[in-house]
Order: C-alpha cells, then structure tokens, then sequence
C-alpha cells in the first residue's frame, strides 16, 4: 500500500498581526503541486519570491526560526510548520505580504483551523517515510538540552521542560499520533518569564505582542508600581498576579501548556528535514537553536541512508529473481537490444536488474572506435527495460504487452560505462500505476559509483 502525498484542497487566508513589526499581515494557504514540498512565497517582494522551508535556510533562532533564501527573509515559521506537519502535508505554499507570520494568538490552532477548513487531498505520488534504523543524538551541555531520536513505528515525540523556576516547575508532554495534533497541542499557546517580556518591551522588539497572545508567568517579585505600568502599555485595565505565579490575562488550557507549546515547536522546526519519517523523538528542554542543530543531524542522517539504501548489493551466485530466460518470456526485445541479464530483487514497488558489459557489445566498434564507452542514451533503454519487467510481471500473459516512453525528464550521467563494467538498475515506482501507466525514478551503479539517473514515464499496451 502506496502512502500517498498530501496537500490542501482550496486557498484559505488569515489575517493578523506580526509579532515583531506590528504590522497587519495577510497569510494564504494555497495548494501545491507533488513533489513541491513546503515553501513560503514572500508576495510584497514578488510573484516568484520563494523561501524553501528547508533547514539549510535557517538564518536566526532568535526567538523563533527565521528562514532566508537569496535575500528574502520570514520570521517566526514555527507555528504554521507545526500546523502543516500535524495533518502530514506534504506540499503547499504559504503566502505572506510582509517579513513574518501573524502571531495571532500564540498557537497554531488558528493555523490548523484554517487548514482543517481548506480541506487535504492525496495527490498522485508516493510519500516516501524514512525509517530511523539507529539512534540520533544532539546534546548541549551549556543549555542543559538533548535531543534524542530512537527507532519507532511511527513518527512520536516526548517533550519535557525544567526551568528551574518554581512558578512553572518540570513539565512534561507527548504526541503518540498526528490525528491528536488538532485538539492536544495546536492550542498551546507560547509562554515568557516576564523579566524577559520586560526587556523584550524595553527593546522595542515585540511591537504586535500583547497579553493575548503569550502566557506570562512571574518568576521574581514585582511590585504594584510594574504592574500598573504594564497595564497601561498593554491598554489593560489592570493586570494582577494570580496564585499560580501567572499574569491574569489568560487561563491555561493545559495544567502542562508550556510544555506542549515547546513540544509544538520541535515539531514545526522538524519540517525542516525536507522528508517525513518514523521516530521517536524524546527532547529534553529544546529550543529553537537546539532543535534546528539536532534537524541538521536528522537531515544528514536520512541523506546517508537514502543514498546506502539506493546502491543495490549483487552477489552473482546468488539466484535471481528472473534469469535470462524469465526475461525473454516477458519482453519482447532480442539482440543487439535486448540489455537485461537478471533481475535480482523485486517487490510491488521496485526492481533491481543487472546488465553484464561486455566488449562484444554491438555497439562499441562505432561507440568509440579505439575507446568503447556505453551510450548514453542505451543506458536509460536499459533501465527501462529493467522497470518494465516490474510492470509485466503483474500480467497474467505479459507476452502480449509492450512497454512504450511517453516522458523521460531529470536524465543525468555521472561517469563513463566501459567493457567489463556490472550495471546494476534500480527502479522505484513514483506513483501507483494507473490506466497502464507508470512512473519510475531509475538510478544505475556500477559497484557503488552512481553512474546514471532519469525519472521514467511509460504506457503499457496490449500488442495489436
């Protein structure tokens, strides 16, 4: 069974104010096309003002995560990642007229909310999830902070936070499924110490804070004096304490809210990967600088294990799956252009073929003359007829089918193919086959050396 990618149905927009400016921002979720992945579109700067949601781009961790991309800058992305991570969408845009994300009120519920109303869709292309076979860890000692990956079934985390204050004490928070995102932690609102909201004002630096959207929690005396003078610059009536250590402008919603809300956070800083996979992520007091160091941990880990998992391992004594002559009886190709030896591993996704090179090859005395290289254009062919097997062999008489292009896109070369050479062709499907259609990304190797790739259209077609 196929997982397939999601995005939304319809654009929805938001309208609120930006935590640092002040400043009215109008936010638009939109759908996007598969394979697009998740992408901010700064429109106050223009139509193809792009900046990837992708780790590489993370320019600050102050206060929040910053992305930029040649330039182009958006601030405080965490929440609205989150939002688009608990519904487990794959690909989307996310215009905003100005430098940063409405705050709103301090969650991503208003974000998951508007999503909740634009609708998802499955698009026809398959999510690839990537497992975490071994442990990951990022600690830092100085900020007393470690993340940690394990292997899981399915992607969770556990957050757990101590201040060493006794006003908030040590909390602890978890997400086991995505389906509980929605009502268990898109709600968590962000919190502040507010000898922290004191500078923050002093500095002029959250023009679009107020105490609607941050839960405030008092960890040092204050005197009637700083309250009075809070309220007037907050345009409040009058602002107390309560028993709890808590400014009295919100309730919680959650005894453990700040530690939801740090949970949230990871989460949205996770999208940052660029790929979804299972895990089981145990973070022990993160932050945003904290979680983007262990993010790039993450990032490399998936890109070796991508790359190790895609070099195919053949053992020539081993018995194949199809020898030459299983071959010949599903395509109809013989010499000089039949360009399958073996085919050594197969599932209902994905195939692996072996082309022996040798130099009695028919093309080599043209290809050069003096120095025989493979063609190109012969070693797609060859690939080809390695995805097509996969196709064939699901038809009860594949004798009585051919396999023709219909698109060939993202071919590259890495290095020469010589006489005595293995190829060694790995086809993945791209999308469930559909109305005999099927698209493939092909990679071939010779020993570990990736040598040649291309993504793969093809129809299959009933011989006249």
């Amino acid at each position: 069974m196929f997982e397939k990618q999601k995005t939304i149905k319809e654009p929805v927009t938001i309208t609120g104010v930006g935590l640092h400016t002040g400043k009215t921002v109008k936010l638009t979720f939109k759908p996007s096309d598969k394979d697009s992945g998740i992408r901010f579109l700064r429109t106050d700067l223009g139509s193809e003002a792009f900046v990837s949601a992708e780790v590489n781009n993370v320019a600050s961790t102050v206060r929040g995560t910053t992305l930029e991309e040649d330039g182009r800058r958006i601030a405080t992305v965490e929440h609205v990642l989150a939002a688009i991570a608990g519904f487990e969408i794959d690909n989307i845009i996310i215009e905003v007229d100005a430098p940063e994300t409405p705050i709103l009120d301090g969650s991503a519920k208003p974000f998951a909310d508007a999503i909740s109303k634009a609708g998802i869709i499955e698009q026809e292309a398959a999510r690839e999830v990537v497992e975490i076979t071994e442990t990951v860890k990022y600690i830092n000692e100085e900020k007393g902070s470690e993340i940690i990956a394990i292997p899981s079934d399915r992607f969770r985390i556990s957050c757990m936070i101590d201040f060493k204050t006794k006003v908030l004490g040590t909390q602890h928070a978890s997400l086991d499924q995505m389906s509980d995102f929605k009502k268990e932690i898109a709600p968590s609102r962000t919190f502040v110490f507010l000898h922290e909201l004191e500078q923050l004002l002093e500095g002029d630096l959250i023009k679009g804070g107020d105490l609607s959207n941050a839960i405030v929690f008092v960890d040092h005396k204050v005197g009637q004096s700083e309250l009075n003078k809070m309220a007037i610059l907050f345009n409040k009536p009058s602002i107390e304490i309560k028993d709890g250590g808590m400014l009295n402008n919100l309730d919680l919603y959650y005894n453990n809210e700040p530690a939801r809300h740090k949970l949230m956070d990871i989460l949205g800083d996770l999208t940052l990967t660029g790929k979804p996979f299972k895990a089981h992520i145990i973070a022990n007091k993160p932050g945003h600088a904290s979680n983007i160091e262990f993010v790039k941990k993450i990032k490399k880990y998936i890109k070796d294990k991508l790359a190790s998992n895609d070099i195919p391992q053949y053992d020539p004594s081993a018995k194949p799956v199809f020898d030459i002559n299983d071959i010949k009886r599903m395509l109809p190709h013989r010499y000089p252009f039949l360009m399958v030896d073996r085919i050594i591993e197969m599932s209902d996704s994905h195939v692996v073929g072996v082309k022996n090179v040798t130099v009695n090859e028919s093309f080599f005395p043209g290809h050069f003359p003096g120095e025989p290289i493979m063609p190109g254009v012969l070693q797609i062919e060859a690939m080809a007829q390695t995805g097509g097997i996969l196709n064939l062999s699901t038809l009860e008489n594949p004798q009585d089918y051919n396999t023709y292009f219909l698109k060939i896109d993202n071919v590259k070369f890495k290095q020469k193919v010589v006489p005595g050479d293995t190829l060694i062709f790995r086809l993945d499907l791209m999308a469930p086959v559909r109305r005999g259609i099927c698209h493939m990304r092909g990679k071939a190797y010779v020993g570990n050396k990736l040598v040649a790739e291309a993504e793969l259209m093809a129809q299959l077609a009933k011989n006249k």
